[in-house]
C-alpha cells in the first residue's frame, strides 16, 4: 500500500481495491450459487461493507501516508483484542476469562508503548495513529455482527457484494482524484495485490476460517500480516527498526494471542 500511497488518491486506491476484490469474488459466489439467499441479509452486508472496508480502509489507507508500514500493522495486530471485548459485549461466555484478560493487558501495554513513542517523536502523527487504532476496532465489530445476523450465506458472497457496494460509494472521490501523470508499474501492480492478494483472497480465506473457529479467535490471522508488513517495510521500503517496533511487536502479538484464546474451562464470574 506504501508504494501506491506515494501516487495515487486514496480514493482512487480504496475503490481499485474494491472493484478488483469484487470482480474476483463475485464469480466465485455465482457459481457457489449462493446469491439467491442473500436478500433478507443485505441491510446487515450493507452494514457490514461500512464497517469492514468503507471505514477502515479510508483510515488506514490516509494513516499510511504518515505511518511507516510496520507501525500500521503493529496497530492493526490489535484487532483480536478488539475483538475479545466485543465478544464479551455480545455474550460470549469466556470472554473474560483470566487468560483473555492477560492478553488484552499485555497487548494494550504493548500498544501504549507503540502509541506513545511514534507520538514523541512526532505530534504530527497522533491522529494517524488514532485512525488506525479506529479502523481495527471497525475491523473487528463488523466481523462479529455479520457472523452474529447473516447466516448461512458464504464469505465469497457476502464480500463480494459487500465490496461491489462500497465501490459505487468511492466511484465519485476516485473520478475526480485521477492522478495527472501516468502512475508507475509499482504502483499499479501494487494496487493490483492490494485488490487480489489483500481484499479477494484475504477475505475468501479468513471466512473459511472464521466459521470453523469463530470470530475472535479468526482475528489472529493479523499475526502473520503483522510479521509480513513489518520485515517487507524494513526490506523493500529502508524502514528503520525503531524502538516502538522493537518492544511494540512482541507485546502486542503474545498479548492478542491470550486474548484470542479460548479456554476449555468456564468462563470466570464477571
Amino acid at each position: 500500500m506504501k508504494v501506491a500511497v506515494d501516487e495515487l488518491s486514496i480514493p482512487l486506491i480504496v475503490f481499485s481495491r474494491l472493484v478488483i476484490g469484487a470482480a474476483f469474488l463475485i464469480p466465485l459466489a455465482i457459481r457457489e450459487k449462493s446469491k439467491a439467499t442473500v436478500r433478507p441479509y443485505l441491510k446487515y452486508i450493507l452494514f457490514y461493507a461500512f464497517l469492514e472496508m468503507v471505514v477502515p480502509w479510508t483510515l488506514i489507507t490516509s494513516a499510511q501516508k504518515d505511518l511507516s508500514s510496520g507501525v500500521v500493522a503493529l496497530l492493526v495486530a490489535t484487532v483480536p483484542i478488539w475483538a475479545t471485548l466485543f465478544a464479551h459485549h455480545t455474550g460470549d461466555s469466556t470472554a473474560a476469562h483470566r487468560v483473555r484478560i492477560f492478553g488484552i493487558v499485555i497487548g494494550l501495554i504493548g500498544i501504549i508503548l507503540i502509541v506513545g513513542i511514534e507520538s514523541l517523536s512526532d505530534f504530527g502523527n497522533t491522529l494517524s495513529l488514532l485512525q488506525v487504532l479506529i479502523a481495527a476496532a471497525s475491523y473487528a465489530w463488523a466481523v462479529n455482527m455479520v457472523t452474529r445476523k447473516v447466516v448461512g450465506i458464504s464469505g465469497l458472497a457476502i464480500n463480494g457484494i459487500a465490496m461491489f457496494a462500497s465501490s459505487l460509494l468511492f466511484a465519485p472521490f476516485a473520478l475526480t482524484s485521477l492522478p495527472q501523470d501516468a502512475p508507475s508499474l509499482n504502483a499499479i501492480l501494487a494496487t493490483f495485490g492490494l485488490g487480489i492478494l489483500c481484499s479477494g483472497i484475504a477475505f475468501w480465506v479468513f471466512f473459511i476460517v472464521l466459521d470453523e473457529i469463530g470470530p475472535a479467535r479468526a482475528s489472529l490471522v493479523v499475526y502473520p500480516n503483522t510479521a509480513v508488513a513489518v520485515v517487507l517495510g524494513i526490506i523493500l521500503l529502508s524502514e528503520p527498526i525503531t524502538l516502538a517496533i522493537a518492544i511494540g511487536l512482541p507485546l502486542v502479538l503474545i498479548g492478542s494471542y491470550f486474548a484470542s484464546r479460548k479456554p476449555a474451562a468456564a468462563a470466570i464470574a464477571t
